[in-house]
């Protein structure tokens, strides 16, 4: 018992005072129409955008330095935090914007200062993740790099046949379902993995993962079964909608 509440303590408080950069520059395509004109991080939950949800979580495990990578509509974004002064007065909020897309990791190139353990998060999630077991995680394993994982299942809505060389049918599963671990868009860096991002570069996250693998560098995964609902697919929005109405109290204003 007094072993459990040693881990407890030694967890708790782990992610205070690192800097979090959230990505919030992409045009959010799975999401239209809402996102024609208007930056998917914006979208609401009741009557607060999601990305601001998400940046109450952060500060409420200690986090006071932000970094929002911006692109498409990236002036809305900064127009609705300007008269959002009494909440980010409580930390502080920066910007780098993006002349053109240079990818879920190219972005952080342009992001200065990341000397330490920092945070990445997509700014489009809606999530009750223990940021301080993430971290604390991440730091026994001594990674370069964790992700936050969740486990989906895939249901494919038809019937899948199988059959041999001479077209003989070998077996029929109807409406078959797979679970995967899936990456949570939440990641815990080291400044070391910004070497292999080349500024200007267009980059994608799972690319900058295989180059780290194929470097020898350690990347890990931190699977948890944590509240998640990505927020860019119109059945995940539709449901976190649902589900930010009905249990307000997990996300608490700060």
């Amino acid at each position: 018992m007094k072993s459990k509440l040693k881990t407890r303590n030694a967890k708790r408080g782990a992610a205070a005072g690192l800097r979090a950069v959230i990505l919030a520059g992409g045009k959010g395509v799975r999401l239209r129409p809402f996102t024609v004109n208007f930056p998917k991080p914006l979208v609401p939950l009741g009557e607060t955008p999601v990305i601001e949800v998400l940046m109450q979580r952060l500060v409420q495990h200690g986090i006071a330095d932000i970094t929002l990578t911006l692109g498409h509509l990236a002036e809305l974004m900064k127009a609705y935090f300007q008269q959002r002064r009494k909440f980010t007065r409580q930390f502080k909020l920066r910007y780098v914007e993006e002349e053109k897309p240079t990818g879920t990791a190219g972005s952080l190139a342009f992001v200065r200062g990341l000397t330490d353990t920092f945070l990445v998060l997509n700014g489009d999630l809606l999530t009750d993740l223990d940021l301080d077991e993430l971290v604390a995680f991440h730091r026994k394993q001594q990674a370069a790099l964790t992700i936050a994982t969740h486990r989906r299942e895939v249901k494919i809505d038809l019937g899948v046949l199988e059959f041999d060389r001479d077209h003989r049918i070998t077996g029929y599963i109807e409406k078959p379902a797979k679970t995967y671990h899936v990456s949570m868009g939440i990641y815990v860096y080291e400044p070391g993995v910004l070497r292999f991002i080349r500024k200007g570069e267009h980059l994608d996250f799972p690319d900058l993962v295989l180059k780290l693998i194929a470097a020898g560098e350690k990347v890990c995964a931190f699977p948890t079964d944590c509240l998640w609902l990505d927020i860019g697919r119109p059945d995940d929005y539709a449901r976190a909608q649902e589900l930010f109405a009905g249990k307000k109290e997990k996300f608490d204003h700060v």
